[in-house]
């Protein structure tokens, strides 16, 4: 049975129309927005009563600022207690982070196999061509797991080859020749196709499926496990990764890092204070995520809060609404939300016209998807506590530089005399400004407004046609 993610997806239905504001004519208008995936944008590839397999929109279908991430897939797994993804190996690496429930992952090799309790937070890769199995261990709550896929194949197109057969999926051996499967397992047909191929439904799973109410093609991808099944898998599994760093010998990370699974909270934040903290593994830190060049971050935000301006000089993000609400506002050129662009419109004028900086903004949801492109200053509000999950792409030696804040503020870094002449304030206004905000990397959301800011000339106040006043 094929996972194939189409060349292109049907658009659909309730496209979402968000305020997008033209800050050099400060002139409001309707436009969609290309940064944010609404959760309606995945398509359910699997679905009963057991969990669901769904498949994000591809990026480079909204806009062409997303050509460089036409390689890159958003899978969500959603399954029950007690229940198994069933073995199967895909033409795709995948970086896999479990969202919420407990999952025993099992990895099959030529000669061995590993098995890993995975938690809230674990990530592990994939590598392409590993088949592998996850079932959920937990008794009560449902597993849900986000995986960024990378196709080795064809570029955003990827396929998943399933080991067993039943009545709604085919398995892999059935597309052998019956001599070959005889000569390869030295046994007759009869008994390899009763054995691994028969495509009939066996009788324990047959009363389970005349009650289910509707079920799609793919319905028996995933199954129900008993307890003891469960407890069985549990017994071989590894410990789960969450645990501190400085209880783990130097030479056993070195040797489990390659293929174990790693927990982005078992390390420091590497930024926090009482608004927010930010968790990060880059690829110059793990030997998983080094040869696809990918770093994985988890942010969380609290009611009320933001999560600074800022950019990022390399990484294009995919970020994933774990929990809660908020908004972002991002900050990109007046085109980059039209699909297509035909030739003769880059011309001066059209050139001219990108150059114009606009406002995207969107409210976030669970289950919503925004993707922040490389340069793009981004801010990040949280009306509930906020949990968010993201995958970088092209991350070596990125830096993420701050426009407010105390520390780690790229434009304190300019020199008097630049800022001079750069700003409409004197270079003293912009320093006493920037010295406002006390807190870093994370700040209140509504601070308290002095009456002796009102009393500011017009002329400082006003938005410039900068990455500043497009916030």
């Amino acid at each position: 049975m094929a996972i194939k993610a189409p060349s292109s997806l049907l658009m659909l239905l309730g496209t979402v129309f968000l305020a997008s504001v033209c800050v050099s004519s400060r002139s409001d208008q309707d436009q969609e927005n290309p940064f944010i995936f609404n959760s309606n944008r995945f398509q359910t590839l699997f679905e009963n009563e057991n969990g669901h397999i769904r498949l994000l929109q591809r990026f480079d279908k909204r806009s062409k600022i997303f050509e460089n991430l036409q390689n890159y897939r958003l899978l969500e797994y959603h399954s029950k207690p007690h229940t198994l993804f069933l073995p199967q190996h895909n033409d795709a690496d995948f970086i896999l982070a479990v969202l919420s429930g407990k999952a025993i992952l099992t990895v099959l090799n030529p000669n061995n196999r590993n098995s890993f309790n995975l938690e809230r937070g674990d990530t592990i890769k994939l590598p392409a061509g590993s088949i592998a199995y996850l079932a959920n261990r937990d008794d009560n709550q449902d597993l849900r797991v986000l995986d960024l896929a990378i196709p080795v194949n064809r570029p955003g197109q990827f396929q998943s080859f399933s080991l067993s057969g039943n009545q709604n999926q085919q398995s892999f051996f059935s597309g052998f020749s019956k001599n070959i499967l005889e000569a390869a397992f030295n046994a007759n047909y009869e008994e390899i196709e009763r054995v691994l191929i028969e495509e009939q439904e066996p009788q324990h799973r047959r009363g389970l499926r005349d009650r289910r109410h509707k079920q799609s093609q793919e319905a028996d991808v995933i199954v129900k496990v008993s307890r003891e099944q469960i407890e069985e898998l549990s017994r071989h599994a590894k410990s789960s990764s969450r645990r501190s760093a400085s209880s783990e010998s130097a030479s056993r990370r070195s040797a489990s890092s390659e293929s174990a699974p790693f927990n982005l909270r078992s390390h420091e934040p590497i930024y926090s204070n009482e608004f927010g903290n930010f968790f990060e593994i880059t690829p110059e830190k793990n030997p998983q995520l080094q040869d696809l060049d990918i770093l994985v971050n988890y942010a969380e935000i609290r009611e009320g809060s933001l999560l600074l301006p800022h950019f990022n000089s390399r990484a294009t993000v995919i970020v994933a609404v774990e929990e809660g609400k908020g908004e972002f506002e991002l900050v990109g050129q007046r085109n980059e939300n039209q699909q297509e662009q035909r030739e003769y419109e880059e011309d001066e004028q059209q050139q001219e016209r990108s150059q114009q900086v606009q406002r995207y903004r969107a409210r976030l949801s669970p289950g919503d998807v925004y993707v922040i492109p490389a340069g793009h200053p981004i801010v990040v509000k949280a009306s509930s506590d906020l949990s968010l999950l993201g995958f970088g792409i092209n991350a070596e030696n990125n830096q993420r530089n701050f426009l407010a804040g105390e520390e780690d503020n790229v434009i304190s870094q300019i020199e008097r005399p630049v800022k001079e002449v750069a700003f409409p304030g004197s270079a003293q206004d912009v320093e006493s400004l920037l010295k406002n905000q006390r807190q870093s990397y994370f700040a209140n959301a509504q601070p308290q407004q002095r009456e002796r800011e009102e009393g500011r000339s017009q002329r400082q106040r006003e938005p410039i046609s900068s990455i500043l006043g497009a916030f």
